[in-house]
C-alpha cells in the first residue's frame, strides 16, 4: 500500500495535539506540519516563535504539559534576572527555552532563513516528521483593541485575551513570499487537514499569505479541517469569544462558513451532529465523530480516523484509492 503524503496547518496546543495524533499515526512517513508563525515576536532582544516551538516540544516529548507551552523542569533564574533590570517580563521564557530563542536569533542574524534554523532546531530535539514555517518573511498577526493595534502575545499573554475586540490583521501577510519547501509540499500532497486551531489567528495567519491559499485551492488534494468547536464552545483558547466579538457565531457552522471555497470536508464532533444538515447545504461533507484529544491514543484516533474518512471521499488519485486496500 502506498501512503497518502498528508500536510498539516497547524497553531496552538489544538494545532500540536493534531500534530502529536499525526506522527502517532500510521500516515507519519508521508506527512509534514506547516506551522504558524503569526504569533512570532521579538522578546529580550530574541526572536521568539511560540506556535513553531510548541510543536517542537510537544511532538519530542518535552513540553510542560500543565501549562500547554514551554519546557517540562524549567527554571526561570534569566526571567527574574531581567525582572531586576527592569525588563518587562508578561512572556514567560524558561532558561531551557531561552537557549532554543538565542539559538534561532544567532542564526537569522549570520543569515540563515527561518526555515533552515526551524529545521535546525527539530533535529536537535530528535524529530522526524517535518515542520515548516509558511514563509521565511515576518507576517505577525495583530489585535486592534482599546482603540489600537497590538502584537497577538499581548493580547493573548499580557492581557489574558480579557479585552474585548474589533478588528485582526497579519501584517505584511499581502507581501509574504511562500517558502518553495511548502508550496512544493502542498502541490505534492493527498489530503491537507487543517487542525483545530484558533481559524482567526492560527490557521487564519498562515492562510493569509497569498501563496499559501492559492497552493491549497489549486491543489488536487482532498483539503478537509478539523473543528475546534464542541457544543459551541472551544476545548482551549479565545477562538469562540474572537469568533463572537468579531459578529461571528462560535460554532461549526460558522466554521463552515469561514472555511468555504477553501475545505471539502469538516470534522465536527459527535456532540454537534445536528450541524451536519446545515454544513453539508454549505457543499461541505461532513464526518461525526467524538474530537475532544485529550490522551495521545485520543490524537491518534482523531487524526486517523479524519484521514481515513477523507481518503474515502477522494476520488482524485490513485494514491487515494490504494490508502484503502
Amino acid at each position: 500500500m502506498t501512503a497518502p503524503v498528508v500536510t498539516l496547518l497547524a497553531g496552538g496546543v489544538g494545532g500540536a495535539k493534531a500534530a502529536e495524533g499525526l506522527q502517532a499515526s500510521r500516515y507519519a512517513d508521508h506527512a509534514a506540519v506547516i506551522g504558524n508563525i503569526g504569533d512570532d515576536d521579538i522578546f529580550h532582544g530574541l526572536t521568539v516563535c511560540p506556535d513553531i516551538d510548541t510543536l517542537i516540544y510537544s511532538l519530542s516529548g518535552q513540553i510542560d504539559r500543565e501549562k500547554g507551552w514551554g519546557l517540562r523542569d524549567e527554571s526561570y533564574q534569566t526571567l527574574e534576572g531581567l525582572k531586576a533590570f527592569g525588563h518587562e517580563t508578561w512572556m514567560t521564557l524558561g532558561d531551557k527555552d531561552f537557549a532554543t530563542h538565542i539559538y534561532r536569533t544567532c542564526a537569522l542574524n549570520s543569515g540563515a532563513t527561518l526555515t533552515e534554523v526551524t529545521q535546525g532546531i527539530a533535529q536537535r530535539f530528535g524529530l522526524k516528521l517535518p515542520i515548516m514555517p509558511p514563509s521565511n518573511d515576518r507576517v505577525p498577526t495583530q489585535i486592534h483593541f482599546d482603540g489600537q493595534w497590538h502584537s497577538f502575545q499581548r493580547y493573548f499573554v499580557q492581557h489574558q485575551c480579557q479585552p474585548e475586540i474589533d478588528g485582526i490583521r497579519y501584517q505584511g501577510a499581502e507581501q509574504a513570499t511562500a517558502t518553495p519547501e511548502v508550496l512544493k509540499q502542498l502541490r505534492g500532497s493527498d489530503i491537507i487537514l487543517l487542525a483545530p486551531s484558533n481559524p482567526l489567528v492560527s490557521i487564519g495567519a498562515i492562510l493569509a499569505i497569498p501563496q499559501i491559499r492559492q497552493a491549497i485551492q489549486n491543489s488536487n488534494a482532498f483539503v478537509l479541517a478539523i473543528s475546534p468547536f464542541i457544543g459551541g464552545q472551544t476545548v482551549k483558547g479565545p477562538a469562540d469569544r474572537m469568533m463572537r466579538a468579531l459578529g461571528k457565531a462560535a460554532n461549526n457552522i460558522a466554521l463552515a462558513e469561514h472555511y468555504s471555497g477553501l475545505i471539502q470536508g469538516l470534522v465536527i464532533d459527535h456532540q454537534d451532529k445536528e450541524d451536519q444538515a446545515a454544513i453539508e447545504a454549505l457543499g461541505i461533507k461532513t464526518y461525526c465523530l467524538p474530537t475532544l484529544m485529550q490522551s495521545l491514543e485520543d490524537k491518534a484516533q482523531v487524526v486517523s480516523a479524519s484521514l481515513e474518512w477523507a481518503i474515502k471521499q477522494s476520488t482524485t488519485s490513485s494514491v487515494m484509492e490504494e490508502a484503502l486496500l
